[in-house]
Order: structure tokens, then C-alpha cells, then sequence
């Protein structure tokens, strides 16, 4: 009997540890492929991966005069789905709602405004949809405990086809606060890449690091958690010295390539670091 749960006890234990190194080995291992540079201004605030492989960036000069005029004065991180643009744009820190541009690949541009919901942030930090195109994720500023969804602009049958009104979808509830995250894109169904721009090293380990936030299901317009693991830091390299700000983030998937932005201090933010990566 005592060998029989001997042996019990020692299967228990090899399961368990065969569960936690499955659960380590499925964490994935990015590796640094190279580093490129573009003018803060047009650059420093997101990027995102067209289907012919070239970049968009976003930056203080990347807002159209009309949308200043506007009040828009902000520009998030950016994506690309479906060859159309989507755009993530904020205005004073009082006012009452937030806006998402669509530029379809005509170039004409579709304006949807979101009037904030109790308790909701100002904060328009990036727009990251989804790939079937269906539904857009973004975030606040601050400790979030959630990302925000919404149904694509345009591209949701749901949403008015020549801008208008948007309203929020059931969000996305996380299993570890967040701080501060500049930008968020989707690996796939169930995956997203997000950079925090958070160096307190009070909730992860890394300064700024790049958080992982896996879905508990694909986004069907119904509530769904996101458990957040924290991949590495991301790079601060510059020759100048001082407070280093993570900006946007793509995942180009056609290509397998995840690139970053890293804005430098000082007289060196001028230039916009975007750093590489492919899974090892």
C-alpha cells in the first residue's frame, strides 16, 4: 500500500512538473534582429505594417490640420487591417469624448466619436484591430486592470458606414494591472503585444517592458479575460542620458517581425529608435 502511494505521489509530482515546464517552454523567446531610426516628429508615436511590407508611422506632424482645428491633438499608435488605416485620436484632458479615424485605401477618411462612459480616461493611446477585422482594442492611461473594445470602425457591419457615433464593446478584463501602455497589436486570435511605458518596476520586474496579454477566447463581442505576462524590457540605448519613453508597437505577421519604439531623452529624442524582433 505504501509503495502504491509512493508511486502515486511521485506520478502527481512529475505531472506537475512536466505541466510547469510546459508552461515555461510555451512563454516565447523574441530575439533582437536589428534597429532602425525615424524623425520623432512624423514617428515617435506608433508604427504599423502594411501588406506590402512598408512601415506607417505616426507622430505630432501626422495630424491633418482639420482634425487640429477640431480639437484633435493627440495621435495614438496606429494599425492597418484590411489595407484600411485606423487612427487613435484624443483632444484636451477635459473633454468628453475620443475619436477613431479610418482612412479607407481611396484616402478617404472616416471620422467615429466615442463619448466617454462613466469613469472612462481620456486617454486614446493606440488602436489595435483584430484579425478578422471585426473589433478594435485601445487603452487608457494610468493602472488599468482592462483594455477597451469597440466594433471596428467601417468594418463591422455594426458600425455606421460614413462615421458617426461609436459605442464600446464588452471589454477586455485582465488578470494583472497595467500601466501607462503606449500600444497593443495582435500575434493572432488570442494574442497581443503591448508596450508599457511604465519604469517603476512596481507591478513586472522589467523597465518598460513589453507585455503579452492572452485571451481566454477570440473577440466575439462578448466580455473576455486577458491573463498578462511580461516578456522583457525593452531597449534603453542612447547616448544621451535620462528618462526613456516606450512608444507603438506592430507585429507585421506576414513576416513574422515585431518592432518597437524606444524614444530617447534629452536633445537625443529627436530620433526615434524602432527595434526588431523575431521569435527564436
Amino acid at each position: 500500500m505504501r509503495r502504491q502511494l509512493f508511486a502515486g505521489a511521485a506520478l502527481s509530482a512529475a505531472l506537475v512538473l512536466g505541466t510547469a515546464a510546459s508552461a515555461v517552454a510555451a512563454v516565447p523567446v523574441w530575439q533582437e534582429t536589428g534597429t532602425a531610426y525615424v524623425d520623432s516628429l512624423s514617428g515617435s508615436q506608433g508604427l504599423a505594417s502594411r501588406a506590402d511590407g512598408s512601415l506607417l508611422h505616426r507622430g505630432l506632424a501626422s495630424i491633418p490640420l482639420d482634425l487640429r482645428i477640431k480639437g484633435w491633438n493627440h495621435v495614438g499608435d496606429p494599425d492597418v487591417a484590411r489595407d484600411h488605416v485606423f487612427d487613435a485620436y484624443q483632444g484636451a484632458d477635459d473633454a468628453t469624448s475620443k475619436m477613431f479615424a479610418v482612412t479607407t485605401p481611396a484616402g478617404k477618411r472616416y471620422e467615429y466619436v466615442h463619448r466617454l462612459d462613466a469613469g472612462e480616461k481620456v486617454n486614446n493611446s493606440f488602436a489595435a484591430v483584430s484579425p478578422d477585422a471585426q473589433w478594435l482594442v485601445s487603452g487608457e492611461w494610468g493602472d488599468q486592470d482592462r483594455l477597451q473594445v469597440f466594433p471596428a470602425p467601417l468594418l463591422n457591419p455594426a458600425t455606421p458606414a460614413t462615421g458617426g457615433a461609436l459605442a464600446q464593446a464588452p471589454q477586455i478584463t485582465l488578470d494583472k494591472p497595467v500601466r501607462d501602455i503606449q500600444g497593443c497589436d495582435f500575434v493572432n486570435d488570442t494574442r497581443l503585444l503591448c508596450a508599457s511605458d511604465d519604469g517603476s518596476k512596481s507591478l513586472f520586474p522589467e523597465d518598460r517592458p513589453l507585455l503579452q496579454v492572452d485571451l481566454a477566447h477570440r473577440l466575439d463581442g462578448s466580455p473576455v479575460t486577458g491573463h498578462v505576462t511580461s516578456l522583457f524590457a525593452l531597449p534603453r540605448r542612447s547616448v544621451c542620458t535620462g528618462t526613456f519613453e516606450a512608444e507603438g508597437v506592430d507585429y507585421d505577421a506576414a513576416r513574422g517581425v515585431l518592432r518597437a519604439e524606444v524614444v530617447p531623452p534629452s536633445v537625443c529624442k529627436v530620433t526615434t529608435a524602432v527595434y526588431a524582433y523575431r521569435l527564436q
